[in-house]
């Protein structure tokens, strides 16, 4: 399903699978995240989940990403996420959230499950990956609480 060029059109595909299937219509939303990583032209971008093949573990993502960025001095990169919102009426809005940081040359903790880049991204402001953060640490700086905040505060108003 995640066949997009973009995050958005990622997100937007799986909520309107979700609104297609809703009955009676309702508010549904759907996201999509992905890591850029400056040196490598925005990759693995959309196919962050997957660049390392469709079959690789968390660690094997985590691996294949280090060995990319082997000799590179620019570990700069960026998670966003996109949220796609779509009404009753089929009316459809988006909402981003970003994230700047760096990837680090080894990991540091063991990574989250199905996260590969939680032990080798550190976000600006903080000298901690995300695999060492709280959960609220987390939720309150992550490109996803960002998206999601926004969304939240869109249904709130129209709802």
């Amino acid at each position: 399903m995640e066949d997009g060029s973009t995050l958005k059109e990622n997100a937007l595909k799986k909520a309107l699978f979700a609104w297609e299937h809703a009955n009676p219509k309702s508010w549904v939303m759907a996201d999509d995240t992905g890591l850029f990583i400056d040196a490598l032209n925005g990759a693995p971008g959309v196919r962050s989940s997957r660049w390392a093949g469709d079959s690789a573990t968390t660690e094997a993502i985590t691996k294949y990403t280090l060995k990319q960025l082997e000799r590179v001095t620019d570990r700069s990169a960026t998670f966003e996420t996109v949220v796609a919102v779509i009404s009753p009426e089929g009316e459809q809005h988006f909402f981003s959230g970003k994230v700047h940081g760096k990837i680090l040359e080894a990991p540091r903790v063991p990574p989250q499950p199905k996260m590969p880049y939680s032990p080798i991204f550190v976000p600006d402001g903080t000298d901690l990956v995300w695999a060492e953060m709280t959960i609220e640490q987390e939720n309150g700086i992550s490109h996803r609480g960002k998206a999601f905040r926004q969304a939240r505060d869109f249904l709130c108003e129209q709802v």
